[in-house]
């Protein structure tokens, strides 16, 4: 048989591809949301503060406990204050998950396997991940309740501080590579050698390794997790812009925080650990294994990040601030220099 004809015959038209990778897109957003809060708020955070809950229903390991929750949610009453903008309320939510869903379009899981490889992709990942606040703001102003805009003014005044750092944090990756494409960056550490020597490729976190710990505090404070939990602190503001919500709308809140996490850690694992590059792979064996070669790099990307939701008390507000302004932006600023002249030298 002609080759050219299996390859007509297996072609689709662009409607359907689109259709197919947005559905891939959204399903990943729910799946990885679920991964993280069964795998890390549950199971680890139970193992490491030894709380037995969680690891009693359904039989084993506690399988069920997370799937119950979320039949909770969705059984819970729909309720809006009397005061509220209906509208605003009702599509704050939404917001909030459409951000996250943006992020998943430019990151690669293989040659072949990304939704848009844009020239620009580490710019638009952090660009659009940046929009969730606007429906942060939406769901503390249009709740009517003080407690409600006390924490979405938190969360805007935090997300805009620790932007810059995690700008600063990919700057010295995107020096490195020479490229802001996120496909770019995987195949410059794919190609790349350390001290001459090519077996393993150059992942940028042994380089960018100040950067890479930037990325994560700063993804931290993004995520508004402990220790920078302060939008939200239950002891102060009851559970800050989302204390109006209830149901399925909650539900969607704690999807976006679970599903941006998963997204912060795939393009840390991008970035930084190569992605879904493994070394001496290629072709169509690396598309069959990048997937599961990327979600591996990013489960350990978010255990240190629930690790450290786990284990540091909250900060005030003050003490967030002086740590992005007085120390990660100037750490940033000397690394950016440093991989410059690096880069200029040799």
């Amino acid at each position: 048989m002609n080759p050219s004809a299996v390859v007509l015959a297996l072609n689709i038209g662009w409607g359907t591809t689109l259709a197919i990778k947005t559905i891939v897109i959204l399903m990943i957003i729910p799946l990885g949301a679920l991964i993280l809060g069964y795998v890390f708020l549950l199971k680890m955070m139970s193992h490491m503060q030894s709380r037995l809950g969680p690891m009693d229903p359904g039989g084993f390991h506690g399988w069920y406990q997370l799937v119950g929750d979320g039949l909770k949610f969705l059984q819970k009453e729909d309720i809006m204050p009397a005061q509220a903008d209906r509208r605003v309320f009702a599509a704050a939510p939404a917001v909030v998950v459409m951000s996250t869903f943006l992020v998943f379009l430019v990151i690669p899981m293989g040659p072949d396997l990304v939704v848009k490889n844009l020239d620009v992709g580490v710019f638009y990942a952090l660009a659009v991940s940046s929009l969730s606040v606007i429906g942060v703001l939406m769901a503390g102003w249009a709740s009517a309740n003080k407690f409600a805009l006390l924490g979405a003014l938190r969360a805007a005044a935090q997300l805009i501080a620790y932007e810059l750092p995690l700008l600063l944090a990919v700057v010295g990756v995107v020096i490195q590579a020479g490229t802001m494409s996120l496909q770019g960056i995987v195949i410059a550490q794919q190609h790349g050698s350390i001290f001459g020597f090519g077996g393993l490729g150059e992942p940028f976190v042994l380089t960018q390794f100040i950067g890479f710990v930037l990325f994560l505090v700063a993804s931290q404070a993004e995520l508004t997790q402990t220790p920078f939990d302060m939008p939200v602190a239950e002891s102060e503001l009851v559970a800050g812009y989302m204390v109006e919500y209830t149901g399925f709308r909650f539900l969607f809140f704690f999807i976006g925080e679970f599903g941006t996490a998963f997204a912060f850690a795939a393009i840390a694992a991008t970035i930084f650990l190569g992605g879904w590059s493994i070394p001496g792979v290629t072709g169509d064996w690396a598309n069959i294994l990048g997937p599961f070669v990327l979600f591996i790099k990013l489960m350990a990307v978010a255990f240190f990040m629930f690790w450290v939701r786990f284990t540091y008390p909250r900060l005030r507000e003050d003490q967030l601030q002086a740590i992005a302004w007085k120390f990660l932006i100037p750490i940033g600023l000397a690394n950016i220099l440093l991989t410059g002249a690096f880069k200029v030298a040799f």
